[in-house]
């Protein structure tokens, strides 16, 4: 049986899930991921199957991989860079660990958050520098979050949020009646006037076709100036020539991301050295407490679903 890993999460921290897999007997081909269709369809065709985090697994991909491969665990939650849709057309199973990571997340979300409106790394590093530079930051108490996206991430941040003294906005398709009314959280049942009302706004939507792109010029035209966006969800949820422009004329007062469109980014990138950004490198979910969870379930789904045995977490059904 033969394994490919790519997560590099997986692979650098501690914990059990790595005694659990060598328990296997597999034999297991290691990569540093996350890999693009290119390496991936170099490698395809001699698995059987994927322990993966972010790695182009397409259509073309998938056509290589047959029929040798019998199964992707996926380490994390976000699927938009496995082709789902064709891997249930092929009966392919697709697994996934949600509920492991979310209070991980919502933490970076404030730690993100909390260093935008007090200039936390510019004042630290003026500091290291042996200077003694005093920037004027701002509260978040009494300030409006809107978030985007009530699931398990989401409703942890609408916590943090009410534990700072926030108003706390929502917006999700699926909305949780129950939560939100606990927790006095608004609904909103467009972007248009969830990005109107609030101070902050922060992504925890999955990424697709109707969220791609949704913090966009026409969208963020109708927030109030110097509104900040922090997003620990997906980068394609923000167009990025926009979000610069925004930055750029101040509309935007600062954009603090744990993901980027290039992971990790060219030197030129434009947001890199934009002073209004602050950019942490995909490590949202990346602690000692998070990492074993998601390592441990991706790895106790790939064993149990080899073995027949039902305890697995299947994100496609057929």
């Amino acid at each position: 049986m033969r394994v490919l890993l790519t997560t590099t999460s997986y692979q650098d921290t501690p914990g059990d899930h790595h005694a659990l897999l060598e328990s296997q007997g597999y034999e297991i081909h290691r990569e540093r991921g996350p890999l693009p269709e290119s390496k991936m369809l170099e490698l395809a065709g001699d698995f059987d199957a994927f322990l993966c985090g972010d790695d182009e697994i397409t259509t073309a991909v998938l056509d290589k991989s047959a029929p040798r491969l019998k199964v992707i665990s996926k380490y994390g939650i976000g699927l938009d860079k496995i082709n789902v849709e064709e891997c249930t057309a092929r009966k392919l199973p697709v697994l996934f660990t949600p509920g492991v990571n979310h209070t991980t997340v919502a933490e970076h979300t404030f730690c993100l958050l909390l260093a935008l409106v007090r200039n936390l790394v510019d004042s630290a590093n003026s500091v290291r520098a042996g200077q003694w530079k005093r920037v004027t930051g701002n509260e978040i108490w009494n300030k409006k979050i809107g978030i985007v996206g009530l699931g398990r991430i989401g409703q942890e941040v609408a916590k943090r949020a009410i534990a700072f003294g926030m108003e706390v906005h929502g917006m999700d398709i699926y909305w949780p009646e129950a939560f939100a009314t606990e927790n006095n959280v608004s609904r909103h049942e467009t972007i248009e006037s969830l990005i109107a009302q609030v101070d902050v706004l922060s992504l925890h939507a999955n990424l697709s076709e109707s969220t791609r792109h949704l913090v966009r010029a026409d969208r963020i035209a109708l927030a109030k100036p110097g509104l900040l966006v922090v997003n620990t969800s997906r980068a394609e949820l923000v167009h990025m020539p926009d979000m610069i422009a925004a930055l750029d004329a101040g509309s935007v007062g600062g954009y603090g991301t744990d993901v980027l469109d290039e992971e990790p980014p060219p030197a030129d990138h434009p947001l890199l050295k934009h002073p209004k950004a602050l950019i942490t490198p995909h490590i949202g979910s990346r602690t000692y407490e998070s990492v074993p969870r998601q390592a441990m379930r991706s790895t106790l789904n790939l064993v149990n679903f080899l073995k027949g045995e039902k305890d697995v977490i299947q994100a496609n059904k057929f």
